[in-house]
């Protein structure tokens, strides 16, 4: 009987030493992806109403942009580093790329122009394009032309009325990008490809 529960013990050793490896080849698995390949993020703002809303969830290709450039549309989210002068704060902001290194940006009564050319925007809300105050349509109903300058990119929310964005704090660095945000996850009601 002694001997008989000696094999039972290895046995079950064995098998909780399986589980811990499959248990820990999992996580090591679940860190790679998060951090390197795909995360969730949580939108906790308006900026980009009607595209999203504040609590929907959206899934970010973090590998993305390591195989390609950022294209003018993309949707990304972006550390935006501030500080007041003690004490430096990290916020994760999402928008969407509306120019790239070289692309002259300018926005008339609240028109965004690229190169020149008017942009089509319907991911913009009608009601707010709507509005006969320039001011509650867009926000910054006029821009003077910029340039934008190597490895940045001009960032702006699709809910303009109510986006902190490229046209109040400037261009930002491509370095600061963390990823493409490309489908919403959250609710299950919202699910869609960005």
């Amino acid at each position: 009987m002694d001997l008989l529960s000696q094999e039972e013990r290895k046995k079950g050793v064995k098998v909780l030493r399986e589980w811990a490896s499959v248990i820990g080849f999992a996580l090591i698995i679940a860190f790679v992806v998060r951090g390197f390949v795909l995360q969730q993020y949580y939108i906790s703002g308006p900026s980009m109403e009607t595209t999203m809303f504040q609590n929907n969830r959206v899934l970010v290709n973090k590998l993305s942009y390591r195989l390609h450039d950022v294209h003018r549309g993309d949707v990304i989210v972006f550390d935006r580093v501030t500080t007041d002068g003690v004490e430096v704060q990290h916020d994760d902001l999402i928008k969407r790329v509306i120019g790239v290194a070289g692309d002259s940006v300018s926005i008339k009564d609240c028109v965004v122009f690229v190169n020149q050319k008017p942009v089509d925007e319907p991911y913009l809300d009608a009601l707010d394009t709507s509005q006969l105050n320039l001011d509650d349509r867009c926000r910054v109903p006029n821009l003077e032309e910029i340039v934008v300058e190597p490895n940045h990119l001009f960032v702006m929310g699709d809910n303009r009325p109510q986006s902190f964005d490229s046209r109040m704090f400037g261009t930002i660095d491509k370095e600061l990008v963390a990823g493409r945000a490309f489908v919403i996850i959250w609710p299950l009601g919202a699910l869609r490809w960005l």
